[in-house]
């Protein structure tokens, strides 16, 4: 009889193993590359702005910039710290952040309806697409005088002002993502007869998201840049006013604290609605 070898079991065993010990170093390895990838990518975000500050900050105290219109960074630093225990800097930010809001959601819900309208329905496309490509070149700010008219000057009009320029791009983009969705998927929830309800939130809305959620950036980006204009030129506060009137009295590290002001709000608006698209749109 052959004898069996009593380590055969273990050996085999340990053959058994090396390919999972080989796949978990190399899962391992790519998790650190991908760690390291990440810090990296972070570091660049970071060096890029400090090292544009550091080179204002050079020129600004050797003289080449003049520092009474490009005041060195750090006395914008100052100013906004003072400006933040005094609580002004807040009371602006706040009254922009809230005229934002309430523009950015009257115009992206009006603005998400009428596009879907438009990308599902022939008729709807033919009465409105119309009007839209006409109305959509004027430039908000020329409908100001317009909206102060029929809205008067208190903080609707500052609203709807925000609002017309956030509609047009939410409804453009929400029409085209209409248009994207795969013809499949339409004639399958036709076949299943789907009322008109269950097609425009579980079809065209979902499959719309993802170059919709592009348009809300847009409009999120375009209504800061009116709300700034709109303070500019018929407010008494806001970051707008502030920027405004800190140029008008010559106090300039003041207005780039507003011009800094409104550049974090516009990462932040960013940020969430990346976040909130990103949650949204897993399916993809």
């Amino acid at each position: 009889m052959l004898k069996t070898n009593p380590l055969q079991p273990a050996l085999q065993k340990e053959a058994e193993a090396q390919p999972n010990r080989q796949q978990e170093r190399l899962s391992r390895a790519e998790a650190l590359r991908e760690r390291q990838e990440r810090h990296l990518q972070l570091a660049l975000t970071l060096a890029a702005p400090l090292l544009l500050l550091g080179i204002w900050e050079a020129l600004s105290e050797m003289g080449i910039l003049d520092p009474r219109f490009f005041p060195p960074p750090s006395r914008i630093l100052m100013a906004l710290w003072q400006m933040l225990l005094e609580g002004s800097l807040w009371q602006h930010v706040r009254i922009s952040l809230i005229r934002i809001l309430l523009g950015f959601l009257l115009g992206s819900v009006p603005g998400i309806l009428v596009g879907l309208a438009i990308g599902l329905w022939k008729p709807v496309r033919a009465l409105l697409s119309p009007l839209i490509a006409v109305l959509m070149p004027i430039p908000t700010m020329a409908l100001v005088p317009l909206i102060m008219i029929l809205f008067g000057i208190g903080e609707l009009s500052k609203w709807v002002t925000i609002a017309t320029s956030v509609f047009f791009p939410v409804a453009i983009n929400t029409a085209a993502g209409v248009a994207s969705i795969d013809a499949v998927y339409l004639e399958v929830a036709r076949n299943f007869g789907a009322s008109r309800l269950a097609f425009f939130t579980r079809i065209a809305l979902p499959g719309a998201l993802p170059v919709l959620f592009e348009g809300l950036q847009m409009g999120e980006a375009i209504a800061l840049l009116t709300i700034v204009a709109a303070e500019m030129v018929a407010a008494n506060s806001g970051i707008g006013y502030l920027i405004w009137s800190s140029y008008k009295t010559f106090q300039i590290p003041q207005m780039f604290v507003g011009l800094l002001a409104i550049a974090i709000l516009g990462y932040v608006f960013s940020l969430l609605l990346r976040m909130l698209g990103r949650q949204l749109t897993r399916w993809r």
